[in-house]
């Protein structure tokens, strides 16, 4: 990564929003699902909202505990500004209890656990613009519980001409919704799994307000969204809920939603399940394919399933090795054989 200027000074206990006070000094935060109750001292479930004093703050505001330069691609976003680099951040904390977090050394720690660093949200567009990404992606943690770090970044991103980007459990309330995604380019929203049991047993929350969320993007706002299916084996790799999964994906966001398969390997406190084999990945994506999905990748394995193909004449037109572009033929957002308009946001 390319070294960055950070500013020297500390970041100020920023007041949240999205809360109200209530009886006996304790605090609703009603940003995410949990609607936590927090109590004097305390933090919610996040771990970087905290009352004090009657008040909500966001220990998360100016303090990312991750800074790193991605290929997009990692996101992962095939159809979003290809072959470019985004300038990624993320905080501590998570509003997720996901077992098998594969970024658990921020998103289970609290906000004095992690090593942070102090940054205006208007240094983060000039950090971008230095290290020559167009875009800005909150990920690593969950960024709704750093929203409004979030907003002022996006607020500051668009005075240069940057984009922004969201990689996101999805896990938001309908109140806080329009306040952070109006500010949104694209997101990759993690649809962990299309059974309640597993959301309720692996994750400690709930399938129905991820899939509000993705029915939000695609009838409220102009946000590209691609999803991720973390296919983990003996939880959620079952081929009767893969599709499941896709006929929901047709039915409410369409055909040229891209969705990624992503193989699983084990961490945190879910070490007892093996790698997720290629072959899984393969038979999920003809699932996905055959219920009518026009776009569907295999992510963490080396597959020509990681490619872009024209869904109407079967041409090439990304061709990508891991999350490097090797071969960009569309033309115009077009195919190059038939000419057929392929649905993303393209440099």
């Amino acid at each position: 990564m390319a070294e960055l200027a950070i500013l020297d000074n500390a970041s100020m206990l920023h007041e949240g929003r999205w809360w109200k006070p209530e009886a006996g000094n304790r605090v609703h935060c009603f940003l995410c699902p949990r609607h936590c109750h927090i109590h004097e001292g305390q933090s919610g479930f996040c771990f970087i909202r905290v009352n004090r004093g009657g008040k909500l703050y966001s220990l998360g505001y100016g303090s990312p505990a991750a800074l790193q330069i991605d290929p997009i691609e990692k996101k992962p976003l095939n159809h979003f500004l290809p072959g470019t680099r985004v300038f990624s951040m993320g905080t501590a904390g998570c509003n997720m209890g996901c077992f098998f977090c594969q970024n658990w050394d921020i998103s289970k720690s609290r906000q004095d656990q992690v090593q942070s660093q102090a940054i205006e949200a208007e240094q983060v567009p000039l950090l971008a613009k230095k290290n020559n990404c167009p875009s800005i992606a909150f990920t690593y943690n969950e960024p709704t519980i750093w929203g409004e770090y979030v907003v002022d970044i996006c607020r500051e991103a668009k005075k240069h001409g940057l984009k922004t980007v969201m990689v996101t459990n999805g896990y938001i309330t309908r109140e806080a919704f329009h306040d952070i995604y109006d500010h949104i380019d694209a997101a990759n929203v993690d649809l962990k799994a299309f059974t309640e049991n597993f959301y309720g047993k692996i994750t400690l929350t709930h399938l129905q307000p991820v899939l509000d969320t993705l029915l939000w993007l695609k009838r409220e706002t102009k946000v590209w969204f691609e999803i991720t299916n973390l296919m983990i084996p003996t939880l959620n790799d079952a081929p009767d809920e893969t599709r499941r999964l896709a006929d929901w994906i047709l039915e409410n966001l369409g055909a040229d939603v891209p969705l990624h398969f992503t193989a699983f390997h084990p961490d945190f406190k879910l070490q007892d399940k093996p790698r997720t084999p290629p072959e899984t990945l393969h038979g999920a994506r003809a699932i996905a394919v055959d219920a009518g999905l026009h776009f569907v990748y295999e992510g963490n394995i080396y597959s020509e399933a990681a490619n872009t193909c024209c869904p109407r004449c079967g041409a090439t037109l990304i061709r990508r090795s891991w999350h490097t572009i090797q071969s960009n033929l569309l033309r115009g957002g077009k195919c190059h054989q038939c000419g057929d308009r392929v649905p993303g946001v393209w440099n």
